[in-house]
């Protein structure tokens, strides 16, 4: 467990922001942004050193405004970016940049700092996001799986790579709650989240592709895609509620998790074994799930014939008659306050981050049975 609020030695520093660092695969590293009205706002580098079960840190100054939400490029270890309040004439905007870390911190496995206080480095700004035609924006930015492309949550969204952008259409105020790029279709697809619906967009045309008109019975909170489903969509919301979604088939949502008592404000698939998912709640916990009769291997973990002994054979034989149970593997309650944020380590499969608001992120590790379960 990791406090910011211990770190900064009890300054009023709260925290919902929290990614993996996705381009780093090599060692198990967290990006943390804080948010705070009276100091300057950080974002915490966080190293797991697994062997010795130490967590270090090193910590950026963020002195644009509170952190709302941050996001690693895939494809640069030092480049992020992040949606922050800034106060400007009396009123609270809501923008988004694109920033670089200090080339010696790019890299993961750093020791902490002697002095935190006097090595605190400052982030180089790359470019800002201007959404001054579109209106506020929402408090999310997002980048391509496997492209320098990004998408921010505005009324409208944009494709920077393309230079396109949609809009919603109704009437009300309508913006975007939460949106995903989809790793599949060659990243031609994003689905996106406003009240209680969903929508999937191409990006090529800009189109609307799938509509999902009551997802959820209140707000959609968040989404994600399977990793190795191209059609399967997780989303989670204020009803309490994580579903699964075909999207060729919208009608009903192929499951439904009620295992959370408060909003659910993160869904998760594992990025290497998608029937496990996380999901975090304002009820101060995280849950892990075995959805595994809706995952790409519904009967377990299978290998070739000429690979088996006949013992082993017989043993395959029992194991492909039915589709194993899904389950809820653990419920972590580590937390004291609302769990904003639940990420899986990008260099680790077996590890995930949680965040809640009073600043403490903590690492988990799936249970070492299941491990060897789905391995074996």
């Amino acid at each position: 467990t990791y406090s910011i609020a211990d770190m900064i030695m009890g300054l009023e520093f709260s925290a919902r922001a929290l990614t993996p660092q996705i381009a780093e695969t090599d060692a198990i590293r967290f990006l943390v942004g804080t948010q705070s009205l009276k100091y300057d706002n950080q974002i915490h580098i966080i190293d797991f050193d697994d062997e010795n079960n130490i967590i270090n840190k090193n910590v950026l100054i963020h002195q644009a405004g509170e952190i709302w939400h941050i996001s690693a490029s895939p494809a640069d270890k030092g480049v992020l970016a992040t949606c922050y309040n800034k106060t400007s004439d009396s009123k609270v905007m809501t923008c988004a940049a694109v920033w670089r870390m200090p080339k010696e911190l790019e890299s993961g496995s750093h020791e902490s700092p002697d002095d935190s206080s006097s090595n605190t480095q400052t982030l180089e700004l790359l470019c800002h996001l201007d959404n001054t035609a579109h209106g506020n924006m929402s408090a999310a930015v997002g980048w391509a799986p496997i492209s320098e492309a990004l998408f921010v949550n505005t009324p409208f969204f944009f494709n920077a790579q393309l230079s396109n952008s949609a809009a919603l259409e109704g009437k009300g105020q309508l913006k975007f709650t939460s949106g995903r790029w989809s790793p599949h279709h060659n990243c031609t697809q994003v689905a996106t989240a406003n009240d209680t619906a969903i929508r999937g967009w191409d990006t090529r045309s800009m189109r609307q592709i799938y509509y999902i008109e009551n997802a959820h019975g209140q707000l959609v909170r968040d989404l994600d895609f399977n990793p190795n489903k191209q059609y399967y969509l997780a989303s989670c919301g204020d009803d309490c509620k994580v579903k699964f979604w075909d999207t060729r088939n919208v009608t009903e949502p192929v499951k439904t998790l009620e295992e959370h008592s408060h909003w659910v404000w993160n869904v998760r698939y594992n990025h290497s074994h998608d029937q496990l998912v996380l999901s975090g709640s304002s009820d101060s916990r995280i849950i892990l799930s075995n959805m595994v009769s809706i995952s790409s291997e519904p009967f377990g973990h299978l290998v070739d014939d000429d690979e088996l002994s006949d013992q082993e054979d017989h043993h395959q034989e029992e194991k492909t008659k039915e589709p194993l149970q899904d389950s809820i593997i653990a419920t972590y309650e580590e937390h004291e306050d609302s769990v904003y944020a639940v990420e899986w380590s990008s260099a680790d499969p077996w590890l995930f981050a949680s965040l809640s608001y009073d600043g403490r992120l903590v690492i988990n590790r799936v249970p070492r049975a299941l491990k060897y379960h789905i391995l074996l």
